[in-house]
């Protein structure tokens, strides 16, 4: 097993910290894309690489400040408010006075292993009874005791291990935005020209006009038409038991609140945070609704939606549908996701922007006459859903893995062999 060294930071690395050109000054700061240089901020590290910034600055700017040049490939890491977010240049760029390049100076220790070792340090720092409620400076960013192996290869391989991971979860994540794009597309497409009874788009009303009418929501199918949604769906409105009976609290029937928000979005609810008893519901406005009813939240999470998969009640914060034989369920669910915009839009509050109830009793929907054309329709954007679904939890894996290789590895507790690397991108591969 190798050694394990302990040095100051300052010993083993320069460190460099940017600017700020003046804000007022307009010419300091380029206006087009294309036009200045890429300015990083604590808000532009995140990705592992850096190629692209919010701001950019001018070659004046750049002479009127003490914004520095990063060259590709520099570790950048942040030091005030936000304490070890960092990032690698991905291009020549420029840093602000809230962030620092290091960058190792005499052989003994390697970049990207840094990459892995130095955040940990660093909000460690910010604890110490000796600098605690202070920020970082250059000073203290030099004093940061690292430990790292003493043997070169060992650190490369360590960096080697974690950044196969680190790839596999941004490839990952890059699927991820790519079927949601895809889906996005396929949402538009859907609901504007719905599926011929083959399982086909029908074309475009730029290609085929006589297929289209006009309607209240816009161009539709013909074989489609605007309903109210109180027409042909069940509306209900919830309810929040008296805090002041215990008895309400804690039973068996599930009860969506606004603690659940994080739970929406995804096609189905299938748990709640908060349950009531049926003296809950006796004594209360409260309804238990049955399974396969479509909720969406008014106020707080304004938008959100999903499908129960078992009897729930719901609160106050909440409508929901019970549809009826015209209506698909999942239908419904897609078309409220499509149409999010609209909800956040319409909502109004200073403190909670809230959907009143007088919306919902006017609020219309765009519907295919023929409930195998729903069907189709949903099931489609659900099979895009549940590819989306399992990718996040491959990225929620790869999060795990690289959790516990970031304990093991950088504490020398598991050492490592030169299998190890390899083996790590057959792990992450799998995952």
């Amino acid at each position: 097993m190798c050694d394990w060294a302990e040095e100051q930071l300052g010993r083993l690395a320069s460190i460099e910290i940017g600017g700020t050109p003046a804000r007022e000054v307009a010419e300091y700061w380029a206006r087009e894309e294309d036009e200045g240089h890429p300015w990083v901020s604590i808000a532009d590290l995140g990705p592992r690489i850096v190629f692209d910034t919010k701001e950019r600055i001018t070659n004046a700017g750049i002479l009127n400040s003490n914004a520095k040049r990063v060259p590709k490939g520099t570790l950048m890491m942040s030091f005030k408010l936000t304490i070890g977010r960092v990032g690698i240049a991905g291009r020549d760029l420029y840093i602000n006075e809230a962030i620092a390049t290091i960058i190792p100076t005499d052989g003994r220790l390697d970049g990207r292993f840094l990459y892995y070792a130095l955040p940990d340090t660093a909000r460690s720092a910010i604890t110490d009874t000796a600098v605690k409620g202070v920020t970082l400076n250059k000073q203290k960013l030099g004093g940061l005791l690292i430990r790292f192996p003493e043997r070169l290869d060992e650190q490369q391989r360590i960096a080697e291990i974690l950044s196969t991971v680190d790839e596999a979860i941004e490839h990952t994540e890059a699927l991820i935005a790519k079927m949601q794009q895809i889906k996005a597309g396929l949402m538009h497409d859907l609901f504007t020209r719905g599926v011929t009874p083959d399982g086909q788009l029908r074309p475009p009303r730029e290609e085929a006009p006589r297929l289209y009418k006009k309607s209240p929501l816009g161009w539709i199918p013909r074989e489609w038409d605007t309903e109210l949604l109180d027409n042909i769906a069940l509306r209900g409105s919830g309810h929040t038991p008296s805090k002041n009976h215990p008895e309400y609290w804690n039973g068996e029937i599930k009860w969506i609140s606004l603690a659940d928000s994080w739970r929406l979005d995804r096609v189905h609810i299938v748990d709640t945070d908060h349950k009531i008893t049926q003296a809950g519901i006796e004594n209360s406005s409260a309804v238990v609704h049955p399974a396969g009813i479509v909720v969406l939240s008014r106020d707080a999470g304004v938008g959100k939606s999903a499908v129960t998969t078992c009897e729930m009640a719901v609160s106050q914060h909440f409508m929901c549908w019970r549809c009826g034989p015209r209506l698909n369920n999942y239908y419904l669910y897609y078309w409220l996701q499509y149409r999010k915009w609209e909800f956040e839009n319409i909502a109004t509050g200073s403190t909670i922007p809230t959907i009143g109830l007088r919306f919902f009793r006017h609020y219309r929907i765009n519907i295919p006459l023929e409930v195998s054309e729903q069907e189709h329709i949903a099931a489609t954007l659900l099979a895009a859903d549940e590819k989306v679904f399992s990718l996040e939890d491959d990225v929620g894996k790869l999060r795990q893995l690289r959790a516990g290789l970031m304990h093991d590895l950088l504490t020398g507790r598991v050492p490592v062999s030169a299998a190890d690397a390899a083996e790590s991108k057959k792990i992450a591969a799998n995952v």
